[in-house]
């Protein structure tokens, strides 16, 4: 995903963190809303859809962990990332256990947090595309195996080959062949070899 198709909310109570913040990740290209607090908060993410959400943990009213579990409830894929000055073990494995994708302490080098950002953008575009994939035809993203869920709960098939799935649903072996951009490329490369 690129930075300039990618909107990013911050939710903080001081001021100054949340423009400063803002102004680094405008500059990274990322259009960017902000929140002075968690009821704030609510109100944008009902009215605009985010990739990722920065919030400050501790603030009055609705806190950070509030404000991820709205943002969670709206958009299951949404990435939320904690930012607090008040960190501790507890409430890092809290806030990880209520689908954070991430958790800095503050004050954090502005390099680690666009490096924390842009792998929070590429893990909500992965759960974007398994989500599709599954609706649609649960196919791997990554081996390009298809699960077949017939007569199975939904997500609990057998994942196979693509031939073999295909013979076992319509008993019919699949033919072998080439399209033309292969073959474009196979005969670029044998003309290269025998050069």
């Amino acid at each position: 995903m690129n930075s300039s198709s990618s909107r990013i909310l911050i939710v903080d109570d001081e001021k100054s963190i949340r423009l400063s913040l803002a102004d680094e990740l405008e500059d990274e290209g990322y259009s960017v809303s902000t929140a002075a607090n968690g009821e704030e908060a609510f109100e944008i993410l009902k009215e605009n859809a985010f990739d990722l959400v920065i919030t400050d943990l501790m603030m009055e009213g609705i806190d950070g962990i509030e404000v991820l579990k709205k943002a969670k409830i709206l958009d299951p894929v949404i990435s939320v990332l904690i930012l607090t000055g008040y960190g501790n073990l507890e409430t890092a494995i809290a806030a990880l256990r209520l689908g954070a994708d991430d958790y800095l302490l503050k004050p954090c080098e502005i390099n680690e947090l666009l490096l924390r950002v842009k792998r929070g953008l590429e893990k909500r575009e992965m759960q974007k595309k398994i989500a599709l994939y599954e609706n649609i035809f649960p196919v791997c993203a990554g081996c390009k195996k298809i699960r077949d869920d017939d007569g199975r709960k939904p997500g609990s098939g057998e994942w196979l080959q693509m031939e073999t799935y295909i013979i076992r649903k319509t008993g019919i072996q699949p033919s072998h062949g080439i399209c033309p951009e292969c073959a474009e490329k196979m005969r670029a490369e044998i003309k290269s070899i025998s050069k």
